[in-house]
């Protein structure tokens, strides 16, 4: 018998499977011109996370990549 271990991230409200991510964007202003946001791709589906400054959103990303770089191989 075997367990599978899941790397999981929670990333406002989100539940994010590590290894379902395909990439993540950079950060950058969001349409609507009031928040900052980046976009992760995942295997089936795209996620956009905003922010309401700059700095929350490039230090969720910052985390977001540091968690992804420690479960690799």
């Amino acid at each position: 018998m075997f367990t599978i271990k899941m790397q999981l991230y929670d990333l406002k409200g989100f539940t994010l499977v590590l290894n379902h991510v395909v990439f993540i964007s950079a950060v950058f202003v969001a349409e609507d011109q009031k928040n900052s946001q980046f976009n992760v791709k995942m295997i089936d589906d795209l996620l956009q996370f905003k922010f309401a400054n700059h700095a929350d959103a490039v230090l969720a990303r910052g985390l977001l990549t540091k968690a992804l770089k420690e479960v690799s191989p």
